[in-house]
């Protein structure tokens, strides 16, 4: 079967869109280099190494280590974040406007994106496949019944990824099925790509983490942007310390749902007025989480 599509990490956004649209999903060599990649690969193996092995045989993976909370324990999330062809496909897939109408006056809302889970996975030797499913599964979503999608995620090599040592496995062209096909391990190819690469794929397509046949373990670092609108899989505001919160850019803040958007979900009242979170959350007086002075 005829792998994944590879393309250069000098590929347009409208390049790397077109493939996953196609194929639901595709490899962007070298996307992370340098300092970056080496930040990540310590800050992953201190993550993979504080936490134990899964007791989830099925799905999790007895001889898989799974750290989350990528956000307070990488600096270098920040580059996975805001990487312009990863955050320019997720932009361009999911920020799919709609109409609607306040009284007679027809208006168009664009909805925005965020931060859904992080998640580093270090599969060890002996283990076996994960079973193939579908991400967008966490908000029971139908295909094709919603007609959009709900997520893009990221898997980046943070060492090489190949057949033998579990390279994501995935289907491609399972994004178009409809729910009543089951995905078959016959159908399915592996991700097999250098550390600094990485796999970008939708929340529609099957996938899973592969065979680990060889005799060293195969690490990735996944990240998912999803539409802002519904309920993010990882609690970020319990993941990462707040403190931590304020040190990031503003634009990670909003991405990782410390706004309200265009349609005001998630809006703080303050005054009397429906308030964007952020206006609370770099203000002197916004002291802790679900505190404001004055309120009780």
């Amino acid at each position: 079967m005829v792998g994944l599509t590879t393309l250069p990490n000098t590929a347009s956004v409208d390049d790397v869109v077109a493939i996953i649209e196609r194929d639901g999903g595709v490899i962007v060599e070298d996307l992370f280099g340098g300092n970056v990649l080496e930040g990540l690969q310590r800050d992953i193996e201190l993550a993979i190494n504080s936490v134990p092995e899964g007791v989830d045989a099925e799905f999790a993976g007895t001889k898989t280590r799974r750290a989350g909370a990528l956000f307070a324990r990488s600096e270098h999330m920040i580059d996975v974040a805001t990487n312009p062809i990863y955050q320019g496909a997720a932009r361009a897939i999911l920020q799919k406007p709609l109409h609607v109408f306040f009284g007679e006056e027809r208006t168009e809302i664009t909805p925005q994106i965020q931060i859904g889970t992080t998640q580093a996975i270090h599969i060890q030797p002996g283990q076996g496949a994960q079973v193939l499913h579908r991400d967008d599964t966490v908000w029971m979503w139908r295909h094709p019944d919603y007609g959009r999608e709900a997520r893009v995620q990221i898997m980046v090599a943070i060492t090489d990824f190949t057949h033998e040592n579990g390279g994501t496995q995935v289907i491609p062209g399972s994004h178009k099925w409809d729910d009543d096909r089951a995905p078959k391990v016959s159908e399915a190819v592996s991700t097999e790509m250098k550390a600094g690469s990485a796999l970008i794929w939708i929340g529609s397509t099957y996938h899973g983490g592969g065979n680990n046949t060889s005799d060293g373990p195969r690490t990735g670092l996944t990240m998912a942007f999803d539409l802002a609108f519904l309920r993010q899989e990882e609690n970020q505001y319990l993941s990462i310390p707040l403190e931590k919160v304020k040190s990031f850019p503003e634009d990670v803040q909003r991405l990782l749902g410390w706004e309200s958007g265009e349609s005001f979900l998630g809006f703080v009242e303050k005054d009397g007025q429906m308030t964007d979170p952020m206006d609370i959350l770099n203000s002197a007086e916004y002291e802790e989480i679900g505190r404001i002075p004055g309120r009780v």
